[in-house]
């Protein structure tokens, strides 16, 4: 499939790329160093449309398709992946969820801060003893009269601090997948608190959190779809995020990539510059083309979302797999390229071998992404 971009997602690759040049860069390896939270680039991004741009205007969106957004986090990604996973959760993971089974009460009242950045939300799903098995979930979500009553935490929660709005995962009966269901919590409801921060390898400027429920009363209209469907809500806002994992991690791949380029030319051994030893071009040359496979697994899962009316689980994880995976080759490749520089923090390639990790694991290992993708191909033989 040949991907030409229409005039509204060259605009946004234009607009992201020279706010990611002029903006993020700069502020990159702060960011970092100092594991904080890149607000001014996230409130920058609202102005620009940029943390709602896949809903409708009437919910304060920009109406834009998933390509677009695909386009835009790897932009960002490119330069600070912190930033881009900030703006891929709070898209993908909690007001996704919102817009697609929300109440048009709740599309009301949750979507329009959201969708223009004004807050910012998160998705609590991952727990001690639930991470790729979410169906252990043990939050409990009790029903008392017009209210639930919610006990429990939330482990590995990205955004978790800064977040107003979280899309949460609860057990409200026995059964183990349909005894789940989501429920929208909002920060100052009394009881509900930000645990442990965890200090991570990378993404250091995107909080990493552990969110904690004690009695805290959730008004019933705050239940997401209805009882029992909190397992197929999750499972379909993961296969959304993935798109934008994989998005993350074609952005660190393209850091990856260009910075290898550029230390290639420049810096000479044996009398001539390094980008014309043979081993070094292939090492490009396989980074491109694993490159460029991956962007084409993640549009295509993308254009597949902004249809709306297909199925693109095994797509999401095709993409989110291959990319990542193509990311922290790639990391590996450009710290070899850099030789002993590439070990230090004077080059960003120390910060994407980091950053890249986490894509082989957060929103689904690789190890899950393959059993999603057998799933689909065994099920679909039957």
């Amino acid at each position: 499939m040949y991907f030409e971009l229409n005039d509204e997602q060259k605009m946004i690759l234009d607009m992201t790329r020279k706010f990611a040049e002029e903006e993020v860069k700069p502020k990159a390896e702060e960011v970092d160093r100092n594991h904080m939270y890149p607000a001014d680039n996230i409130k920058q991004m609202a102005e620009l449309g940029l943390m709602g741009m896949v809903f409708p205007e009437k919910y304060g969106g920009a109406g834009m398709d998933y390509i677009s957004y695909s386009i835009a986090v790897e932009e960002i990604s490119r330069h600070c992946a912190s930033t881009g996973v900030v703006m891929s959760a709070h898209t993908s993971l909690c007001t996704a969820p919102i817009y697609y089974f929300g109440t048009e009460e709740q599309k009301q009242k949750f979507l329009p801060p959201l969708a223009k950045g004004e807050k910012i939300g998160c998705f609590g799903m991952t727990e001690a003893n639930a991470g790729s098995d979410s169906a252990g979930t043990r939050t409990t979500a009790k029903k008392t009269g017009d209210h639930y009553i919610v006990n429990g935490t939330k482990n590995f929660i990205t955004n978790g601090r800064e977040a107003d709005t979280a899309v949460v995962l609860v057990r409200t009966g026995d059964d183990k997948h349909k005894g789940l269901s989501m429920m929208i919590m909002e920060k100052g409801m009394p009881g509900f608190s930000v645990g442990k921060v965890e200090d991570k390898l990378g993404i250091r400027g995107s909080s990493t959190v552990e969110l904690v429920f004690e009695e805290v009363k959730v008004p019933a209209t705050n239940l997401l779809g209805q009882e029992g469907e909190g397992f197929k809500i999750g499972m379909h806002t993961l296969d959304g995020g993935r798109i934008g994992i994989a998005s993350q991690a074609l952005g660190i791949a393209r850091g990856c990539l260009e910075e290898s380029i550029s230390f290639g030319q420049a810096r000479e051994q044996f009398g001539q510059p390094v980008i014309n030893f043979q081993s070094l071009q292939w090492m490009i040359a396989d980074m491109a083309t694993r490159i460029d496979a991956a962007r084409h697994l993640t549009w295509c899962a993308a254009k597949l979302k902004s249809l709306g009316n297909m199925r693109f689980s095994k797509e999401a994880a095709m993409a989110k797999l291959f990319a990542s995976e193509t990311a922290m080759w790639a990391a590996t490749k450009a710290i070899q390229i850099h030789g002993g520089y590439g070990y230090t923090t004077d080059y960003p390639v120390e910060r994407y071998f980091r950053d890249a990790k986490i894509t082989e694991i957060y929103e689904g290992t690789s190890e899950v992404q393959r059993l999603v993708i057998a799933a689909t191909l065994t099920r679909d033989k039957k």
